[in-house]
């Protein structure tokens, strides 16, 4: 699945903000973006019916977010700039739990492309679901 994230100055500013920082790298015309600023664009920009996540059928009630990481290809994505990015399942498997049954493990892998096709970032995000739902509160 691939899809556009226009890099928005206002939208870069708003993160720096939520995020506390006062580096000056990140506002200005040309704003490069806070290395986890590509967080936000499956959440804002991936299409609905098209969502990754959903995709793998997971369920939802289990799943715990295991990590996440951010490599870039060269200087970050500046603000004016749209990427394109391509989502895809990079790899599965599973884990004998220590509490007990199995932990399937998901790896999602977002390639962000600029203009000329020159991949520039990517994030990885590992998922894992857990053998049974979380007790509920008394």
């Amino acid at each position: 699945m691939t899809y556009e994230v226009p890099i928005e100055r206002g939208k870069v500013r708003e993160f720096a903000r939520a995020t506390k920082s006062k580096n000056p790298a990140f506002q200005g015309p040309s704003a490069v973006i806070p290395p986890t600023f590509l967080t936000t664009a499956r959440m804002t920009w991936e299409p609905r019916e098209e969502d990754q996540i959903g995709k793998l059928g997971l369920d939802l009630r289990r799943l715990l977010h295991a990590e996440e990481e951010y490599i870039f290809h060269g200087e970050p994505p500046r603000a004016g700039q749209t990427l394109t990015c391509e989502t895809r399942l990079l790899d599965q498997w599973e884990k004998e739990g220590r509490r007990g049954g199995t932990m399937k493990f998901s790896r999602i892998v977002n390639e962000f492309r600029d203009a000329t096709g020159q991949l520039v970032a990517e994030q990885r995000t590992t998922l894992v679901v857990t053998a049974r739902p979380p007790k509920e509160a008394s």
